[in-house]
């Protein structure tokens, strides 16, 4: 009973970061980046930074998970910050969507850029 009851708040999280992620997509991203790099090796990379409990203490969250329409987006708890990266053509295309403008963001904005 107990692992159905995570499922379904599982779900019901993943549900609201994605309704949450949508509504960022329609506005332009925070700010946009390329790399030379393979989407795959810059997407795990942002993860694992991300994930950096010295950095981000308690908000130290990163979920990766194959992108609707291709590539990857990495996100973290309620998409408060999240990065869809995708190959476009011999390069990869990274927009990173912050829903605050604060250090947290700043952080995770820095950490995505040394995965470039």
């Amino acid at each position: 009973m107990r692992v159905v009851m995570a499922m379904v708040a599982a779900a019901l999280l993943a549900g609201c970061a994605s309704s949450a992620m949508e509504a960022a997509r329609s506005q332009a991203p925070t700010k946009a980046f390329s790399s030379s790099k393979a989407a795959d090796v810059v997407a795990q990379c942002i993860q694992f930074g991300w994930q950096d409990e010295e950095v981000f203490g308690v908000d130290a969250s990163g979920y990766l998970e194959p992108g609707k329409q291709g590539g990857f987006t990495v996100y973290t708890r309620e998409a408060e910050s999240f990065a869809d990266i995708r190959a476009q053509g011999g390069s990869t295309a990274v927009s990173y969507y912050a829903k605050h403008n604060d250090s947290v963001a700043l952080r995770r904005m820095a950490a995505l850029a040394t995965c470039l």
